[in-house]
């Protein structure tokens, strides 16, 4: 009903904020999940090695895999939530572009607002803290579910890598053959 009285790009209301957004999520995701994870293995390490200092009845554990397998869900977890942190205010304001109500009939004049006039109107109504509003259950959702979704991406390329479907750090297959690709 809305196509064929409005035209196919009502179906499009808000897909450059929502696009815009979208990548600046992924930007953040991915960068803060790579740094988060070097540092969260170098500070559990380091927690590691100050134990073995602190106490005789404890020995550091010389395999470090254990470190990197825990500081992978964790700085997932982070990394979700900051990029959720730092994009909320413009998925707001995709939810409000998106949200307008728009008219059955083509009678009557649709007045959209785009990006810049919700974002206008949504800090003259409600103030910086109305681009934080609900942000909350978002992050602790973002920190769950970004915390399993790394754990199982690294969980798949470590299985990959094992089965010799991906080459290995030495540029080669695991039946030997070289990859030249590197």
């Amino acid at each position: 009903a809305l196509v064929s009285s409005h035209g196919a790009t009502i179906l499009y209301t808000g897909h450059v904020i929502n696009t815009v957004r979208e990548a600046a999520f992924v930007g953040a995701y991915f960068f803060c999940y790579e740094g988060y994870k070097v540092e969260f293995t170098k500070l559990l390490l380091e927690g590691d090695r100050m134990l073995s200092s602190l106490s005789s009845n404890y020995s550091s554990n010389s395999d470090s895999s254990w470190a990197t397998s825990l500081a992978i869900p964790i700085a997932g977890g982070f990394s979700g939530a900051t990029s959720w942190f730092l994009t909320f205010p413009m998925d707001c304001v995709r939810a409000g572009v998106q949200g307008q109500l728009i008219p059955a009939s083509s009678s009557t004049p649709i007045q959209k607002q785009g990006a810049l006039e919700t974002f206008t109107q949504l800090l003259k109504n409600k103030g910086l803290t109305g681009l934080y509003a609900g942000v909350a259950p978002s992050i602790a959702r973002a920190f769950l579910v970004s915390g399993s979704r790394f754990s199982a991406y690294e969980g798949a390329l470590y299985l990959c890598r094992i089965s010799g479907f991906t080459t290995s750090e030495r540029g080669q297959y695991k039946d030997g053959a070289a990859n030249y690709d590197n």
